[in-house]
């Protein structure tokens, strides 16, 4: 396929601005030129459909957005025999909550639980309809005006009745290393209780400036959730209440089951924090070094990468 550039005209869409370019693909801002409305327009690079880890992700995120009506997740246009692979969607002013928290460390503690609260509603709607999203971070969420949300890139989303993501890329399959989950790590599929883990590390780095657990690279950052508890948020943001820090040691539960049950019982704490239960364990930093742990972890993540690279080498005899 011929690379398409402003200007160029895409079925019935009109391209204006490219607006976004990654190694994969190109998100230009466009007009529907049926009803007149500002759009964006996700086209795969001629190189990138050949990839089948790409286009499975390109077509499950196109596929569930289609499906999905909330105000606080991004809309894909439903389009009949489009002439090439791309992905209309809903425009979004804003910008990506990643580059929000770039400008400042950290949130007031208002503004923090508000958004969080927001992205709550949006994971309580996409939940009930059986999409988990698996990937949730700064970089996959638009903060618009009044600091409406908007959640975006469903790649990896797990979805009740499809069939699960069997590539070798294991990164891609089970998040971001700073925000993924500690069953995730373990090589579990990620559930709804997947996401409100990554959305307790995002309230935590909100309200912090910092995420919950460090490491020199993804997979001393991975391993460090599954030796050690969170480092308690008060000590780098004195100001936050007990009550704030119980909410986020509740969310970051490394046992799912002592996480909050429903993306809506999470959001009600965070808009009544005053009304916490006082039965919740404030948990100590163990100070296990990663060390002990690391070479077993990372030689568990390695697996399905070595197998898929097994099984390419022998397709290659």
């Amino acid at each position: 396929m011929t690379p398409l550039h402003p200007g160029d005209r895409l079925d019935h869409y009109q391209l204006e601005e490219l607006v976004a370019r990654s190694g994969m693909a190109s998100i230009f801002r466009g007009t529907d030129l049926r009803s007149g409305a500002r759009v964006a327009i996700k086209v795969p690079h001629p190189e990138a459909e050949c990839d089948p880890v790409f286009f499975e992700r390109f077509h499950r995120e196109a596929g569930i957005g289609r499906e999905l009506n909330h105000p606080g997740v991004i809309k894909v246009m439903k389009d009949d025999s489009p002439s090439r692979v791309y992905m209309a969607m809903e425009w979004a002013d804003g910008r990506l909550l990643r580059h929000a928290l770039a400008e400042q460390d950290g949130f007031a503690p208002e503004r923090a639980l508000r958004i969080a609260a927001a992205i709550c509603d949006a994971l309580d709607y996409t939940h009930s309809r059986g999409v988990v999203h698996r990937d949730l971070k700064p970089e996959n969420i638009i903060l618009g005006k009044d600091d409406r949300i908007k959640l975006i890139d469903f790649g990896i989303a797990g979805k009740a009745g499809a069939r699960r993501l069997t590539f070798g890329k294991f990164s891609q399959i089970m998040g971001t290393a700073d925000y993924i989950s500690p069953e995730q790590v373990r090589g579990k599929r990620g559930d709804a209780r997947s996401d409100i883990y990554a959305l307790g590390v995002i309230l935590y780095e909100m309200l912090t400036g910092k995420t919950p657990f460090r490491g020199t690279n993804p997979l001393a950052v991975m391993s460090d959730r599954l030796v050690n508890k969170p480092i308690p948020p008060r000590e780098t943001a004195p100001h936050l209440s007990p009550q704030l820090e119980q909410v986020l040691y509740r969310a970051l539960a490394r046992d799912p089951e002592k996480r909050y049950r429903s993306a809506r019982e999470f959001a009600y704490d965070l808009r009544h924090p005053d009304d916490l239960r006082p039965s919740i364990e404030t948990p100590a930093r163990s100070g296990v070094k990663v060390s002990k742990r690391f070479w077993f972890y990372s030689g568990v993540a390695m697996i399905p990468p070595a197998i898929f690279a097994l099984m390419l080498y022998v397709a290659s005899r």
